[in-house]
């Protein structure tokens, strides 16, 4: 039997934090409102097969890509998928399967068609554009955060963003979680002024040099967020970027990622 798109237990998560629907007089004439659950499923065989949203097939009943489309916009902006990753890394980190005392930190460049927003020349794909998923994860491969900035962008000056994007993680007695005790990256983040704003964020980060031989060692503990982005670019749409909007990017993005926290449970 086939994997359904849209479990049962995930779908009991997302459908608490959903936005309520608007009041419907009953005598109104127009379209019904589509069934969320349905929606959410094309939203996901879209994110995962990477097809045009206007390629969405009847057949599977979720409405036409463009209604799919406003919904996830909707969505994204009522935070839906924020708090939904807020809610899972609780569930990790109260089963112990978030591990606290070091992440990693990369990198990783998709092409962009036609551009867009949070686009630019990419210097390792002969100046065309594309865009950067920078995450952090734990050395499970757990993604504590993750973001999206232009191509061009280094990556030592987008560290910062993505470090704060790590949300406060509750599931256990105590003060709620939000950072690693160490970091972990390649020579992209070879920046003193780096290393002192995560020292002051009470994080100690071991950060390659450049300009040194190579075989630094820290590949032993940098290989889980290599890892973690050989899972999200399975999701096609993320793999080659088409949407325009920077804001429906991430959003597919943010939906990916409580995906994998989800099948890590």
């Amino acid at each position: 039997m086939a994997k359904p798109i849209l479990p049962d237990e995930l779908w009991a998560k997302v459908e608490p934090l959903l936005p309520p629907p608007r009041p419907r007089r009953s005598d109104h004439p127009g379209r019904k409102p589509l069934d969320r659950r349905a929606v959410l499923t094309g939203i996901l065989y879209v994110l995962r097969s990477g097809i045009r949203w206007n390629d969405l097939p009847c057949e599977m009943g979720c409405g036409s890509g463009s209604r799919c489309r406003r919904y996830l916009r909707a969505w994204h902006r009522a935070g839906v998928w924020r708090r939904l990753h807020e809610l899972l890394l609780a569930e990790l980190h109260d089963a112990g399967e978030i591990d606290w005392s070091r992440a990693a930190v990369d990198s990783s460049f998709v092409r962009a068609l036609g551009g867009g927003g949070a686009t630019g020349r990419s210097p390792v794909d002969r100046g065309k554009k594309g865009s950067k998923h920078h995450a952090v994860v734990d050395p499970h491969g757990v993604p504590l955060s993750a973001t999206t900035t232009a191509a061009n962008v280094p990556d030592a000056k987008a560290l910062p963003a993505v470090v704060d994007g790590v949300p406060p993680v509750r599931g256990r007695r105590g003060r709620p979680r939000r950072r690693p005790k160490r970091l972990y990256g390649d020579r992209a983040y070879d920046s003193d002024p780096d290393r002192r704003r995560m020292r002051r964020r009470g994080i100690r980060p071991f950060f390659a040099r450049r300009r040194t031989p190579n075989g630094s060692g820290l590949g032993r503990y940098r290989w889980p967020v290599e890892r973690f982005f050989s899972w999200l670019h399975r999701y096609r749409r993320l793999r080659l970027r088409t949407d325009r909007q920077g804001f429906m990017h991430d959003a597919l993005l943010r939906l990916a990622v409580c995906v994998i926290c989800f099948n890590m449970l």
